[in-house]
């Protein structure tokens, strides 16, 4: 036999998904307090994962943990897969204990404390939501319909306009909200990187979102893809940080004034990876007051690097 492996603990699991192989992937290092700070990148890009999470414990005591959270080439100060995927994994392993029907922590991350409840069934967790740390934030005006379609490979006529125009909006991380007239538009959307090179990528918000109404799954209210190609994730089939940022899109295009308003999203068909992110969005008198989203996950791999 192999002698075994020395190392650093991770673990992998599909988010917003109830079927492995299927969401968005991540690796999560439950306990990262032992390896060097040098190692962190390069782990993440070892994994080549839309995000690696490391774990550590918290600067405040009432806090669960803190997050780095690294894509292949950089570190953000937020995403929502991982803040999601990381509380499934860390309840799965009992390092949070869940209490009753629904637990709630707080993880400490780049953009602030990020509010997560994970509801379980004794001691397995069933769903987990994350509270955006972030209300919506617009960006300035994108750039116009045509230079868009011209960049994702679509004509002028498909970008819809009006309530419904381009628009950046970011709970944490920012992200261009482009809505198109139908599923087939978003299946054929493209990223031409030699346009989204000369005007996106200085842009406010270089990532984006391209999403139409007319989602395939029975249930389903928004058909969506994701291209991140400034953080080396040219697509992401499954994006918290976007859908939260869509909630602030969505809602304040809501005529109702109070109340919660629910989407749920599907993502990642294009893919291979199908996978279900369900938003909540409070308003009171008009005004955006809390976003969340949130779904399953499952468990797939363990194992340990050597770093």
């Amino acid at each position: 036999m192999p002698p075994a492996v020395k190392g650093h603990r991770y673990l992998t699991a599909d988010v917003f998904t109830s079927v492995p192989f299927a969401g968005n992937p991540l690796a999560v290092f439950p306990d990262a307090r032992a390896i060097p700070e040098d190692r962190l990148q390069a782990i993440a890009r070892e994994f080549n994962l839309s995000e690696t999470v490391f774990v550590y414990p918290p600067a405040e005591a009432r806090h669960a943990r803190r997050l780095r959270i690294f894509t292949p080439a950089e570190e953000l100060p937020f995403a929502g897969h991982p803040t999601v995927g990381t509380a499934w994994v860390l309840a799965a392993l009992g390092e949070i204990p869940l209490t009753g029907g629904s637990t709630r922590i707080i993880f400490e991350e780049g953009v602030g404390a990020v509010p997560v409840t994970i509801k379980g069934r004794g001691k397995r967790p069933t769903f987990a939501q994350l509270t955006a740390a972030m209300l919506p934030e617009v960006g300035p005006p994108p750039p116009g319909r045509t230079f868009l379609a011209e960049m994702l490979g679509l004509d002028p006529a498909d970008i819809q306009g009006g309530m419904m125009a381009p628009q950046a909006v970011s709970c944490g991380l920012r992200f261009l909200f482009v809505a198109v007239k139908d599923r087939a538009c978003v299946a054929r959307a493209r990223i031409r990187m030699d346009h989204w090179e000369s005007t996106l990528k200085s842009y406010w918000a270089p990532q984006l979102m391209v999403f139409s109404r007319d989602a395939e799954t029975p249930g389903a209210d928004v058909h969506a893809r994701v291209f991140v190609p400034g953080l080396a994730v040219p697509e992401d089939p499954a994006t918290g940080s976007a859908a939260a940022a869509l909630g602030g899109f969505l809602a304040a295009r809501e005529s109702g004034s109070e109340g919660t308003f629910h989407w749920l999203v599907e993502q990642g068909v294009e893919m291979g990876r199908p996978s279900f992110l369900h938003i909540e969005v409070d308003k009171a008198a008009g005004e955006i007051a809390a976003v969340r989203v949130g779904g399953e996950c499952v468990l797939v791999s363990e194992g340990k690097v050597a770093a």
